[in-house]
């Protein structure tokens, strides 16, 4: 790309609806745009739900998109965008809704993947590629600026804390010990690991570093199950604020945590945005390609070994991003394993 093309670009939109594992993974696009070229206007269509965790990003025009209203919310899109062109359409995702997204937003350069990671129609809603790699998911969301001739990287996730989730953390969490985090649910039910596990290092966790134990999770049956069976098994008393909390306030009391303990799944990445090292267990997926970013080397990754027992393959001739969720996979993990890193995380810390 030529730099007069380059700097002829004035405004992008971004589709990134969700998960919110991958919403956080474009912050640092975000930041880098703002750094680099800050005179670019930013608009971003985003999930709903999404959109609580990240929409009081500064210098960021969001336009939410609920996917419950079926028609109705590509109609109300079509109208909020009906006089607005932008230089270019950043089209960071391949689902069949993204894709309807990508065909209706007016751009006349529209960037998306290289045929490999293609698919729900995505290639007929672009008119350039990126490159093909296979990497981290945040490394794939770089190269999108990349091509626009953006070639400088801020791996900052900033995202702002509002005062009443601080205070909400603050009077939650203790202030005179360090705490494990535990968020034990994936919103893939064979990326979760089992209670007894959980409970194993949390106990050693409290004997040998004297950490209080704080459970995290959403308001689901299944993750309310999974804290009752982890506290059942606990020799302490766990502060256990599954369902008492929002996106806002999950970040804030990840801020104030040690360590977070997790699958697969949304609040690993939150924790990112925290600061906070995160054990990341990892056999349904390839860490390298969906871990934490900053804390891959804490990744419990059993993925190898999955791939060998569940579909007699060699984890190298496997396609990229290759999921393994089937009953028990996350059985490979063993306590030991999150212990060592457990370990070595808190020789970092003292």
């Amino acid at each position: 790309m030529h730099v007069k093309q380059t700097a002829a670009i004035k405004s992008i939109c971004i589709i990134r609806l969700s998960a919110l594992g991958d919403v956080t993974h474009m912050l640092p696009i975000i930041h880098s745009l703002h750094k680099f070229r800050p005179d670019i206007k930013i608009t971003w269509i985003i999930g709903k739900k999404e959109y609580q965790l990240v929409g009081d990003l500064a210098r960021v025009e969001f336009i939410q998109f609920d996917k419950r209203a079926g028609i109705k919310a590509y109609i109300k899109l079509m109208q909020a965008l009906k006089n607005r062109c932008f230089d270019v359409l950043l089209a960071c995702q391949v689902s069949l809704r993204a894709n309807l997204l990508s065909a209706i937003i007016k751009a006349p350069r529209k960037v998306g993947y290289d045929a490999a990671r293609c698919k729900d129609l995505h290639s007929l809603c672009i008119n350039e590629r990126i490159s093909a790699a296979n990497g981290h998911v945040l490394d794939g969301f770089f190269q999108f600026i990349e091509h626009l001739g953006i070639a400088h990287k801020s791996l900052d996730w900033h995202l702002p804390i509002p005062a009443q989730a601080q205070d909400f953390a603050a009077h939650m969490m203790p202030a005179d010990a360090p705490v494990l985090a535990i968020s034990p649910c994936s919103s893939h039910r064979w990326r979760n690991w089992h209670a007894q596990g959980y409970a194993e290092v949390a106990n050693y966790a409290y004997e040998k570093y004297h950490m209080r134990t704080v459970l995290l999770g959403g308001s689901s049956r299944l993750e309310a199950q999974y804290a009752g069976q982890i506290c059942q098994r606990l020799k302490h008393q766990a502060i256990n604020l599954t369902g008492k909390d929002t996106l806002k306030k999950l970040l804030a009391i990840l801020k104030r945590c040690s360590v977070l303990i997790s699958p697969d799944s949304g609040p690993a990445h939150i924790a990112t945005c925290a600061n906070t090292p995160v054990i990341a267990l990892h056999a349904a997926s390839n860490s390298r390609r969906s871990g934490p970013y900053l804390s891959q080397v804490w990744c419990v990754d059993k993925y190898p070994q999955a791939a060998l027992q569940y579909l007699n393959t060699p984890v190298e001739q496997l396609k990229w991003g290759t999921r393994i969720e089937k009953p028990g996979v996350m059985n490979l993990i063993e306590a030991k394993d999150v212990i060592i890193k457990l370990d070595q995380i808190m020789q970092t810390l003292i």
